[in-house]
């Protein structure tokens, strides 16, 4: 089965093509992502109706790039999937009006998919063997959770954040201390410089039972550490430093609370933060020491992209679900609602 992928959840625009007829990563026979950040740049952040706009102009012209790359034209489809929540909802509506259209066109079955099960179910991309119960820890700039995986479709929320998503505080301490768009990432790579150890800040709720998150907190205290300092280049990687320290911390502590209150072993960890290499070392450690398993997605598949919307759309398409000709999306989407997908179905 050749599943076309669309994902419009946020600023970038993403499209793939699946073949559910090759193994892993070798199904994932095209595709391409365009990102809005130099659009947003300007204003510090996403602007909805900004990405709704700059959606509907590239859509179109990347599905025709993505079939041309993957060697196929749309008659050979034999599905579409597309991201129809959580997300910003006009944003949403793009990628799920040019979805059902072309599955209305085409005659095919079209399948909504959840976009952080599309996150979640990226890592089985490059690691075809790993199957359930397992734990997985959601982590993005809207998303920061702890999910019991019983099956494909079976989750269980753990643990999830209070307040800022981890991303988000990437995002937001770095525009405190003066770095550009998209903060995140320019944190944790100022981070590389900064000295350990220099500031330390707190590694928040892990001094108490349960596997919720806060981060506002944290984001006060840095806040306050660069007011009260020189504010010099040095400082500013310190400080970097130690907020990301802080940060990884907290999520290798309630991650290894979140394995032992599953009883498992095996950690899957997706979602944007999940490319930084600090927290990718740290959880890897755990799992060593534990004689368990972490599996991370190549970091080209932790943002946004079409590729898992595909593979996650291809799996529900080809146990037999699919959607009616509706166009609806959920900007609010509880992942414990969705169906699971049943071994043998299909």
């Amino acid at each position: 089965m050749r599943v076309l992928g669309i994902e419009t959840s946020c600023d970038e625009t993403g499209v793939a093509v699946y073949d559910t007829a090759r193994p892993g990563i070798d199904g994932l026979r095209a595709h391409a992502v365009y990102s809005q950040i130099a659009l947003h740049a300007q204003y510090g952040g996403v602007v909805p109706e900004l990405a709704s706009r700059d959606h509907v102009r590239k859509l179109l012209p990347l599905v025709r790039q993505t079939l041309d790359e993957a060697g196929l034209s749309p008659a050979d489809l034999d599905g579409v999937a597309y991201t129809a929540g959580p997300g910003l909802v006009g944003a949403l509506l793009v990628g799920a009006g040019v979805a059902r259209a072309l599955a209305w066109g085409l005659d095919l079955p079209a399948i909504a998919v959840h976009h952080m099960e599309g996150h979640l179910l990226a890592p089985l991309l490059e690691a075809p063997d790993l199957v359930p119960p397992f734990v997985a820890l959601l982590v993005s700039g809207g998303h920061t959770q702890l999910v019991a995986v019983d099956a494909i479709g079976s989750y269980r929320l753990l643990g999830e954040t209070l307040d800022d998503a981890a991303g988000e505080a990437f995002d937001k301490t770095a525009k405190l201390m003066g770095l550009p768009y998209p903060g995140g990432p320019q944190l944790a790579k100022l981070a590389e410089q900064g000295t350990p150890g220099r500031f330390r800040f707190a590694r928040p709720m892990t001094d108490r039972p349960g596997l919720d998150f806060s981060f506002s907190g944290l984001k006060t205290q840095v806040l306050l550490a660069w007011k009260g300092s020189d504010q010099s280049d040095a400082t500013r990687a310190d400080i970097a430093r130690g907020f990301e320290d802080a940060v990884v911390d907290t999520l290798a502590i309630k991650c290894e609370r979140a394995l032992d209150a599953a009883g498992c072993e095996t950690l899957v960890v997706a979602g944007g933060v999940g490319a930084n290499r600090r927290l990718r070392a740290k959880l890897a450690a755990m799992a060593e020491r534990r004689g368990g398993r972490v599996c991370f997605p190549r970091p080209a598949l932790c943002t946004d992209n079409g590729a898992m919307i595909a593979f996650a759309g291809a799996l529900r398409l080809q146990a037999g679900q699919h959607d009616d000709a509706a166009v609806r999306v959920a900007p609010r989407w509880d992942m414990a609602s969705l169906p699971a997908v049943r071994a043998g179905e299909g």
